[in-house]
């Protein structure tokens, strides 16, 4: 069977490099590119191959793409965050258009989909945590690691331990039940 496909388009290698890896380990097949021309380029080859394809992307990533016109400013004068979706849709319209090809292009937002509620204090406490003992830890000169909770202790876990197998959650499961109760989601949700 082929392994599905994702392209990684970032132009610090770092960055790039470290999603490729972590994706790689997750059995994708991955194409990397360094801007938004290789992109284009993969986007293309890939409709062309296959007749569509999937674009995700992380809410507040290509700041630096954005002029200040696109993204404006609050109240206080500081840089609001662009919306690299629309400006993506923009992108990827504009180079089809230039060059004659047909292209339908769905813009989905799953953001307003997902259904949360306010985070309590317990929450804060517990991210602030988390968020120190990752400091620590790079202070610390540790790397390829992730912080967790284990035994009511914060522990550094080996990214190669945390991706060396999967875990998977029965959608019929006490685990999940609690999920779907603590968060106030509807049963239909299973």
């Amino acid at each position: 069977m082929k392994k599905p496909r994702i392209l990684v388009c970032d132009d610090e290698p770092v960055a790039r490099r470290g999603a490729a890896r972590a994706l790689g380990a997750e059995s994708y097949d991955i194409l990397e590119c360094v801007d938004g021309r290789e992109c284009l380029a993969a986007l293309e080859r890939r409709v062309a191959e296959r007749g569509s394809a999937v674009v995700v992307v992380a809410e507040g990533a290509g700041q630096d793409l954005m002029s200040d016109e696109q993204t404006g400013t609050d109240a206080s004068g500081n840089r609001k965050l662009g919306d690299i979706g629309r400006f993506l849709e923009a992108e990827i319209v504009g180079h089809y258009t230039s060059t004659g090809r047909e292209l339908t292009l769905k813009f989905l937002k799953p953001s307003y989909a997902i259904r949360s509620v306010p985070a309590k204090a317990y929450d804060s406490v517990y991210c602030v945590r988390l968020a120190q003992a990752a400091a620590h830890a790079g202070m610390a000169g540790r790397t390829d690691m992730v912080v967790g909770r284990r035994h009511n202790r914060f522990v550094h876990v080996p990214i190669d331990i945390v991706v060396s197998e999967r875990n998977e959650v029965a959608p019929d499961g006490d685990l999940w039940l609690s999920v779907l109760e603590s968060t106030a989601q509807p049963l239909e949700m299973r």
